[in-house]
């Protein structure tokens, strides 16, 4: 699997499996069948209450930790200084894990003040209970706030990014500041995979328009999270590295959003 360098200075693979909103059995066995089909990156939340799940499927099968990249964040209701320190160790303990390796602030509050948020997140780090740390859904004001205040890399920001919706301020900005950007809901709607751009360019390629949208994100230097319940589009998921879309391919996608 390939992987992009965190300022932290720990490698993050370049796909992960997106859990929202698996739970249950449901949760656990598509955590199992990703681990045979050779993912190592998961996503969760605090919020997705899952965490349970994904901790006790990678016990049962007896994954070998120091392969995994696991994501967690914590919920916007829970920013407070001590509220945010409980709740990583909740995480944790969900999870049956000692640490994670990269701790988000899911969504911003502005209802918080930021600085004892970052303290949090920054005394966690500093615990090693989280090897990374990033902020989910920031602007570029946010993300500057934020890194102003930590003395602790702010490694990642998690947006919603798909051919059907760019977010370039936020996405160029972290490119330049060296911020590793994850794209959630990276296939849209599934009325952005029948968009006849991504139609005739998946045809050229022998791919299907899911493929191509993927694509699209990783060329553009971006994290992708697909959610997948079957393991045919667990595997699908993964077909994403031995081929490569022309720039005049890539610069069509990107009119799509206007």
């Amino acid at each position: 699997m390939e992987s992009l360098p965190l300022l932290s200075g720990h490698p993050m693979p370049v796909v992960g499996l997106g859990t929202w909103p698996m739970r249950g059995d449901q949760c656990k066995e598509v955590i199992k069948q990703a681990l045979e089909l050779g993912y190592t990156h998961f996503d969760t939340a605090w919020i997705y209450q899952n965490q349970r799940e994904i901790g006790e499927a990678l016990r049962e099968v007896g994954a070998d930790r120091s392969k995994l990249f696991i994501t967690s964040k914590v919920g916007r209701d829970y920013l407070q200084y001590d509220v945010a320190l409980k709740q990583a160790d909740d995480i944790l303990e969900y999870l049956q894990m000692d640490y994670v390796d990269l701790l988000l602030v899911h969504w911003p509050n502005e209802a918080v003040p930021m600085e004892g948020t970052i303290r949090a997140f920054n005394e966690v780090f500093d615990a090693g209970k989280a090897r990374s740390i990033g902020v989910s859904n920031f602007s570029v004001e946010q993300m500057e706030r934020a890194r102003s205040l930590s003395a602790a890399p702010i490694s990642v920001n998690q947006i919603k990014y798909h051919p059907g919706y760019e977010q370039r301020d936020v996405l160029q900005w972290c490119l330049e500041n060296d911020v590793v950007v994850t794209a959630y809901s990276p296939l849209g709607k599934k009325g952005i995979l029948r968009d006849p751009v991504l139609l005739d360019i998946a045809r050229i390629h022998d791919k299907t328009s899911a493929h191509v949208a993927l694509k699209w994100l990783l060329q553009k230097g971006m994290i992708i999270i697909p959610k997948a319940s079957s393991r045919a589009h667990l595997q699908a998921n993964l077909d994403v590295f031995d081929w490569s879309l022309s720039e005049s391919e890539m610069q069509s996608i990107d009119r799509i959003a206007g």
